[in-house]
């Protein structure tokens, strides 16, 4: 059926998804060129790196550093997983973030929206680096942690779809995948310079130091990125589309989650979104995250080569990912999401097997191939495939909703998981396999079952 008819826009309830209300095509033809289009594209990417960069650098404090300091009073194991509950807290917040950014984005803009976001982020992770330990003040510790964990949370539920729509908007017609992938190389960007400054950090200090003061020192370097990151997004205008959406008669819609619901085809879209986003979060939170505490742990490999490794499989991913912007627009961003998670799938089980038997090199091998390569290919299409799931007045509500309500079961918890199925498993990381494969196989099945002539996008 007629995504339009179905879902019903503002003025004209008969066109064509290419011409989605203050849509893409009328957003076209006044899209930002040259040095404009040049500060969108920086600014996106800059905006998502320091968010990831805030983010992540939690996850890999979690695995080194937050079960001493904050859960010292339990075994190794259980601190371990202690510390990573409180990072999964962070992804239960990131809904309540996305609904609520998202609501103000599709009414205010995303221009104002993504630099609250990003002032919200800096704070918070700032502020984790001045934090007291257990052993200075107690039980207080934790909850403080858990506390800013939230806030850091519902920040990133605020900007990854401001970001990617802030590039995918103002992108040019045949373009828009390209430009979609950008904001998306700040994940392997964010992870890279957290694992980095982390490995930086504990190569040129003592176990001591580091644990006392140097891991601080990361977190309060936040101030000075998100600096340069708002100096940059305070340059750029409102996206086209939206700017299009706010001529029209009716404006943006009163509550646009609430119209993401109603509809048949963006209720359709929401849910089926979801669970393609399983596999993305699961195999991110498992090479990204729970791969630093089995190398260093399990393993017993060195943790600054370990940390080296997730930097470089990062930096890969960097480079790799507006690769897959551009198979996105002379393919499809459907399809080649759908081949990069397949590719996902294929991969888990030779992956763990090189981190079981190879050794240093073995883990880096399959790092590089895991998250470096077959991460980036679905990675990159990602932003313009939920991007195309809603019209442009609910786009921002609606890709939150996707991506942030997801990421509590794709996300939050896969460490947990993931650890879990480990000592089930009596330290072989089979079963844990075997949920990694069962995410890739949902989500090529959800991503199948969305129809090219319903997306509110055309790539490819």
């Amino acid at each position: 059926m007629n995504a339009d008819v179905d879902i019903g826009t503002d003025t004209h309830p008969t066109q064509a998804p290419d011409a989605d209300t203050g849509t893409d095509a009328d957003a076209d033809s006044g899209a930002a060129t040259g040095r404009k289009l040049r500060t969108v594209v920086l600014s996106s990417l800059l905006g998502t790196t320091v968010e990831w960069y805030d983010f992540f650098l939690y996850s890999t404090a979690a695995s080194l550093v937050f079960g001493k300091l904050f859960f010292p009073d339990t075994d190794g194991t259980v601190g371990t997983m202690l510390a990573f509950a409180t990072f999964a807290v962070g992804f239960l917040a990131r809904p309540l973030g996305g609904l609520l950014f998202g609501h103000i984005g599709d009414r205010v803009g995303r221009k104002r929206t993504l630099a609250f976001a990003m002032g919200l982020m800096g704070v918070s992770t700032a502020l984790i680096g001045l934090l007291p330990t257990y052993e200075q003040v107690g039980a207080l510790a934790p909850v403080l942690l858990l506390v800013l964990r939230v806030a850091q949370g519902v920040a990133l539920g605020g900007e990854w779809a401001g970001a990617v729509l802030l590039a995918v908007e103002h992108g040019p017609e045949g373009r828009k995948g390209r430009f979609g992938s950008y904001p998306q190389i700040g994940l392997a960007l964010g992870l890279a310079l957290g694992t980095g400054v982390f490995a930086l950090l504990s190569n040129v200090l003592s176990d001591e130091a580091f644990l006392g003061y140097g891991w601080r020192a990361a977190f309060l370097a936040s101030l000075v990125l998100v600096a340069v990151g708002l100096t940059v997004r305070l340059k750029i205008d409102e996206t086209p589309a939206f700017r299009a959406v706010l001529g029209q008669a009716a404006g943006p819609r009163a509550v646009p989650l609430v119209e993401v619901v109603r509809e048949r085809l963006t209720r359709r879209h929401l849910l089926l979104g979801m669970v393609a986003r399983w596999g993305e979060g699961v195999a991110f939170n498992t090479w990204g995250v729970f791969a630093l505490t089995y190398a260093t742990g399990t393993l017993q490999l060195p943790r600054t080569s370990v940390l080296l490794t997730v930097t470089g499989a990062s930096l890969v991913m960097a480079a790799l990912v507006p690769v897959s912007g551009r198979l996105v627009d002379r393919f499809g961003a459907r399809r080649t999401y759908l081949t990069g998670m397949a590719a996902f799938g294929v991969s888990v089980f030779p992956a763990f097997l090189l981190f079981e038997t190879g050794g240093m090199l073995g883990f880096a091998v399959a790092l590089v191939l895991a998250l470096g390569i077959v991460h980036a290919c679905f990675y990159g299409a990602q932003g313009t495939l939920f991007a195309a799931l809603f019209p442009v007045h609910v786009r921002y509500t609606g890709m939150s909703a996707v991506y942030q309500v997801s990421g509590i079961f794709a996300s939050g918890i896969t460490p947990l998981l993931v650890t879990a199925f480990l000592t089930l498993g009596s330290g072989t990381p089979w079963l844990a396999c075997g949920y990694l494969v069962l995410s890739a196989v949902g989500s090529v099945w959800a991503t199948s079952r969305l129809r090219e002539e319903d997306l509110f996008v055309r790539t490819g």
